[in-house]
């Protein structure tokens, strides 16, 4: 009888310890809005009539939790857009239009704390990006490290969906120069 005690103890032991090698963790993907500055653009858009343009695009990150409330995310987002300006050169006023593409590609550690519903989170990544230019001025390209500081907030729908709103202080160096932009994002979070 002790035995059978013993084998079932160490049965329910092992079980225990098996479900939580299982990983966990969350897939996200949504609608990314980027506010950027305009040397982000290149050095031939710096003007004094022109602001920062507004970039659309998509966001999509994987976590995989190491604890329950500690995760390591990896993200990969793309934005697009484009500006309208007027330069003035020798020949005259040359009216401009520039278009671009910036894609971030970022890892790091996530703290997040499930309260009922909802689960608030704060994340700190670093990688690289990315940014393409073209239109009516021949486009250049460069490649720089990126730091992202932020957070959100994850809604649960039902067990395996939920709903995330986020935003992230994103910092990067294109073309000698530092950009300091707001990128905020919207999607679904599936769970598993």
């Amino acid at each position: 009888m002790l035995k059978a005690v013993g084998i079932t103890a160490a049965l329910f032991i092992f079980a225990g310890l098996a479900s939580a090698q299982v990983p966990s963790g969350n897939i996200f993907f949504g609608y990314s809005y980027e506010r950027t500055n305009i040397t982000a653009f290149g050095p031939d858009v710096i003007s004094s009539t022109v602001t920062g343009p507004n970039l659309h695009g998509w966001d999509a990150s994987f976590e995989g939790k190491v604890i329950p409330f500690f995760g390591i995310v990896g993200d990969v987002s793309g934005h697009y857009g484009s500006q309208n300006f007027t330069k003035l050169t020798p020949n005259g006023p040359l009216n401009v239009n520039v278009t671009g593409h910036e894609q971030e590609y970022l890892v790091g550690p996530r703290l997040s704390i499930p309260i009922s519903k909802f689960t608030p989170f704060a994340e700190v990544m670093a990688g690289v990006a990315h940014i393409h230019t073209g239109g009516t001025l021949p486009g250049p390209s460069n490649t720089s490290f990126a730091t992202a500081v932020g957070g959100g907030l994850d809604y649960r729908i039902f067990r395996p969906i939920a709903v995330r709103v986020e935003g992230d202080y994103l910092r990067t160096k294109f073309f000698s120069s530092t950009q300091n932009n707001l990128r905020l994002s919207a999607g679904a979070v599936f769970r598993f």
